[in-house]
């Protein structure tokens, strides 16, 4: 006896279910933190068993994995997406400020910035967290900024060097202590017009160092 393959109604229920779990376990790892969240707190607010809860997520470190996948996801398909890539259809100024704004809005979303505050308060005590947030984080980010900085120098966009140490370099001004004072609650009034001053200010200083010479900064 052969076994039947999931019909379409059956993965809609197990992707709705899917989502229910993530869903539950977002707003638990957030108000609750890691240690103080267990798997049968979060099968209980879903509704089922705990032996359900592991057929779609085998431990507590896959579904926060997960949780970190998902909270990254959205805001990265909203703010980057969009974007074109670097020197196409306006100066390569013009197109890093885009860039950077974008990393900018996108790392004050206020479940990003939950997530990291999470992260950090808890790696102390489970340093598995540490590389687990990277993975599935950061890291994506880092290659996905590689990738767009290879393809502007392949372009002749941007004098060719080492695409993903551009990149962070890029992303590192950017940030610079602006993402901390948000971490820290202390960012103020920080408006969008500030914030894009506060990134056109970091790609001069990029461009001084990595732009094209037809492309520096106005001094």
């Amino acid at each position: 006896m052969t076994s039947e393959s999931p019909t379409a109604s059956d993965l809609s229920r197990s992707d709705a279910k899917r989502r229910a779990i993530l869903d539950v376990a977002t707003e638990v790892f957030l108000a609750q933190g890691y240690a103080a969240t267990s798997m049968s707190e979060i099968a209980v607010r879903v509704g089922g068993s705990k032996g359900t809860l592991y057929n779609y997520f085998r431990s507590k470190e896959e579904l926060f994995s997960a949780f970190i996948a998902d909270t990254c996801q959205g805001p990265v398909i909203t703010y980057f997406d969009p974007l074109e890539p670097i020197g196409e259809g306006r100066s390569v100024r013009e197109s890093l400020i885009e860039l950077g704004s974008s990393l900018l809005e996108f790392l004050q979303v206020d479940e990003v910035v939950a997530l990291h505050r999470l992260v950090v308060a808890e790696v102390g005590r489970f340093p598995e967290l540490g590389p687990m947030f990277y993975e599935a984080g950061p890291k994506k980010g880092e290659t996905r900024f590689a990738e767009v900085f290879e393809a502007a120098m392949s372009a002749g966009h941007i004098p060719r060097d080492d695409p993903m140490m551009v990149g962070q370099r890029l992303k590192d001004l950017v940030m610079s202590d602006v993402y901390l004072r948000r971490l820290w609650g202390v960012a103020g009034d920080f408006t969008r017009q500030a914030m894009r001053d506060h990134v056109g200010r970091s790609v001069d200083i990029f461009l001084r160092a990595f732009g094209p010479a037809g492309d520096q900064a106005p001094s």
